[in-house]
């Protein structure tokens, strides 16, 4: 089985962590997230993955050389110009040259959903293309699926109003395609696989859906990459931090229920909450920092406090005795 994963995106949501560093290899408790990706479509079978690729792609050649990611093999197709998910897909497909029935997944959700289900179901209904979905309490900021009592799509709702949506289920950014989907995308320009092709296929009788209550986290803003560590340290076995065997913790410090990259320093007295912690940055004595994430080679000096979703990006520091709360640093002003 082969799968298209979507990783071309620029993960503006996630400045100023993504101003140098594509989204994937951001790590998430401890592990890069494209990693986590890749590994859970292994445990379902898939044994080649394609990397739509549009952002720094070099970033990803340099941490794979081998073309190899959680022991899948990996092919990388760049795209020459932005060419939104459907445009990613048809350009990722015929470069790995794809002509069967294939996987696609984006490159930014974490989940243990079925993905062995998902495909059985698809072979089991005769589907062109099979949208996985997930039940959220609150739709209206994502695009809500209605189906017949069988699983054939009858609608997709973009952003529905408060209220107003057909259901509580959204895509959860997997779907199952037959090769003959390609065909259906134009070539050459953008094109968006839920606003533009599936419409079609509803339109035609072709395309399903199965829903699953299961754990998903998009992990496409602060707040989400934040609670997405935070999850996997709660679902891995304890402890509940991930530290790298080089940081180095004072043993009048307090780390818990959080992640420390390489090389990190926290200094006495300091307590680390419910954070994460990037390579080589120093928590300096009697600093705090709660449910934050610590960019690589930041500096949180000492006395300072950093809490609720703070971001600060690479090599920035906090002068000490500062307090930040629900800040990014630095700010969007100078992206």
């Amino acid at each position: 089985m082969r799968a298209v994963v979507l990783v071309g995106g620029l993960g503006t949501r996630l400045r100023p962590l993504t101003l140098s560093t594509p989204k994937q290899m951001l790590p998430v408790a401890g592990r890069p997230l494209i990693e986590r990706v890749v590994a859970h479509l292994a445990v379902h079978g898939v044994d080649e993955v394609v990397l739509s690729l549009g952002y720094r792609p070099d970033a990803f050649r340099r941490a794979y050389p081998d073309a190899t990611c959680a022991g899948v093999r990996l092919v990388y197709a760049v795209e020459p110009e932005p060419l939104d998910t459907a445009g990613a897909i048809r350009f990722a497909a015929g470069a790995a040259g794809i002509e069967e029935r294939f996987l696609v997944a984006n490159g930014d959700v974490l989940t243990d959903i079925d993905l062995s289900a998902l495909m059985a179901f698809h072979e089991r209904v005769g589907a062109t293309g099979t949208v996985q979905l997930t039940p959220v309490e609150d739709p209206s900021s994502f695009g809500v699926v209605a189906t017949d009592d069988d699983g054939r799509v009858r609608a997709f709702v973009e952003k529905p109003a408060p209220g107003e949506a057909p259901s509580n289920l959204i895509s959860a950014g997997f779907y199952v395609l037959e090769s003959e989907v390609l065909d259906r995308i134009p070539a050459g320009g953008r094109v968006n696989v839920e606003r533009e092709v599936f419409p079609g296929m509803v339109d035609d009788g072709v395309l399903w859906a199965r829903a699953e209550q299961a754990w998903w986290i998009d992990v496409g803003t602060p707040d989400r990459y934040l609670q997405a560590s935070l999850d996997l340290l709660d679902r891995e076995p304890p402890p509940s931090v991930v530290r790298s065997v080089d940081a180095m913790v004072a043993t009048s410090a307090v780390v818990r229920r959080s992640a420390l990259g390489p090389g990190v320093r926290v200094g006495p007295r300091a307590v680390v909450e419910d954070s994460v912690v990037f390579a080589r940055a120093v928590v300096e004595a009697d600093a705090v920092v709660r449910r934050s994430v610590v960019g690589p080679s930041a500096v949180v000096g000492r006395g300072a406090v950093v809490r609720d979703v703070s971001v600060l990006g690479n090599a920035t520091e906090v002068a000490d005795g500062a307090k930040l709360a629900g800040v990014l640093v630095p700010g969007p002003e100078s992206w």
